[in-house]
């Protein structure tokens, strides 16, 4: 097999023609002119295009080419090696050829071409041919045979979106196990709960994680059920989803043939024309990786606090210590996995804006701003995922409690006057609030100080764990 990572400068390149003319393309590469004019056109940012975005395509160019191979459009010797250099790409092979910036021409031609070249040029070693010559395997002709990119990058999104959102939910399922599993682990660490960064009545350090596993839980559920609209494939719409050129056998045969290969569950949509106008469901599922990141976000900005100090700051949980955090101070450590989600889940968000703001600008029956959908959903994902599987398992996992640091503010806390409201009123409650902190006296020492209730009963009413539950302690349960 002809090694297609060779130096571009081993031997002199190769002369290509197309409509616009001549151009030369690396001798070693397995793409053609219309890439080499994308790589001309569009040195934007150095990025390539992701795996998933890759696999994608390749996944639609040889289910493509085993359709046309049943139904006769399409020669079998043809059919045969255009599969047999899409798996090898499947397998890891020629990865280095595709190589189009994300920011390219509008709706990804210069993508679906960059495939379509790779393909009919390896096909076309395999059957004995050269490179650049595209015989008798034509990247058009062949490969494309049927499709147009207004058809196969929306299906090609849809297809790496299915195929990575597991991972995520995966990684999600993981860290919500772990909060939870911290949750129980905790659960009988009493604290002093805050709400608008003052001291709040209390809380059980466990419940506070347990619902924040519970939030991780709750977005995985919505992302399961979001995903769902991207199984509706406008395979076979062609160039404005009318079908122009297309057998009328092959949209439902090119989902089956994808759902074989991929194991995912894809269905042919209703209507091709409208899933080819509308970016919706694309901005649907990256608005569910928005919400995810925003809670993620806050989860990792309370960890931080949590675990503030170790002596000025909460200091009521310990975070795992993975590395130094200072290049002066020694002995300092920062709260890295939690920061480092944080950034993570800020640069979801702004990918959402991208995301959003591309799929409203559509035109009647094209949206050309795919490709940077692509690559912002496809990034997010990729970025959740692994954010959220460290998150889980190099933090999360070793937090310990601070029991004593817990109580000691818990002590402190004026918000424990609140169980008193219900016996003495809210406004003589809140002058005892008001005079712990003046005097700097714990609520517990001033209320028996002033003698307000009996000691059997205050020791009721002020029963730390029963203001932890549903319930107004010092009263009798009901039956």
């Amino acid at each position: 097999m002809t090694n297609s990572t060779s130096p571009a400068g081993s031997s002199p390149p190769r002369v290509e023609r197309d409509s616009l003319g001549e151009l030369k393309v690396p001798a070693a590469a397995l793409y053609g002119i219309q890439t080499a004019r994308a790589i001309q056109n569009f040195p934007v940012s150095g990025l390539r295009p992701m795996d998933a975005f890759v696999e994608a395509m390749v996944w639609i160019k040889r289910s493509a080419a085993q359709v046309h191979r049943e139904t006769g459009r399409l020669e079998p010797a043809l059919a045969d090696a255009i599969v047999r250099s899409a798996d090898e790409v499947l397998g890891g092979e020629h990865r280095d050829q595709f190589v189009v910036d994300p920011y390219q021409a509008g709706a990804g031609t210069s993508h679906n071409m960059n495939v379509n070249e790779v393909l009919a040029n390896r096909a076309n070693e395999i059957l004995g041919g050269r490179r650049g010559e595209y015989r008798p395997v034509h990247p058009n002709d062949h490969v494309n045979m049927a499709q147009s990119t207004n058809d196969t990058i929306p299906t090609a999104i849809r297809l790496a979106m299915l195929a990575r959102l597991p991972r995520l939910l995966d990684a999600m399922t993981l860290l919500a196990r772990e909060l939870q599993a911290k949750g129980s682990e905790f659960d009988g660490v009493m604290k002093s709960g805050r709400t608008h960064l003052q001291d709040a009545t209390p809380i059980r350090l466990g419940q506070e994680f347990a619902a924040f596993g519970g939030t991780v839980e709750r977005n995985g559920e919505r992302l399961q059920q979001g995903s769902a609209w991207l199984q509706d494939l406008n395979i076979g719409g062609s160039a404005v989803g009318t079908g122009l050129n297309v057998e009328p056998v092959y949209p439902g045969r090119m989902v089956t043939e994808l759902s074989k290969l991929t194991g995912l569950p894809l269905r042919e949509g209703r209507d091709r024309v409208q899933l080819m106008q509308s970016m919706g469901d694309f901005a649907a599922v990256s608005g569910l990786l928005r919400s995810y990141a925003v809670d993620l976000g806050k989860i990792a900005n309370d960890l931080r606090l949590l675990s503030s100090g170790p002596r000025t700051g909460l200091a009521e949980i310990r975070l795992p210590a993975v590395q130094p955090g200072s290049s002066i101070m020694p002995g300092k450590v920062n709260p890295v996995l939690a920061e480092m989600t944080n950034m993570v889940c800020f640069q979801v968000i702004g990918n959402d804006v991208t995301v959003a703001s591309a799929a409203e600008a559509g035109q009647l029956e094209l949206n050309v701003m795919m490709p940077v959908i692509a690559h912002n959903l496809l990034f997010s994902v990729e970025i959740l995922t692994n954010a959220t599987h460290l998150l889980a398992e190099r933090c999360v996992a070793g937090i310990v409690a601070d029991e004593e640091q817990c109580a000691y503010w818990l002590e402190r806390s004026s918000a424990i006057v609140t169980a008193l409201a219900p016996r003495i009123g809210y406004a003589e409650a809140a002058k005892l609030a008001q005079e712990a902190v003046r005097r700097n006296m714990t609520v517990r020492e001033l209320v028996e100080e002033k003698g307000v209730l009996p000691k059997h009963e205050l020791d009721a009413v002020l029963d730390l764990r029963a203001m932890t539950d549903l319930g107004v302690p010092g009263d009798a349960p009901e039956s």
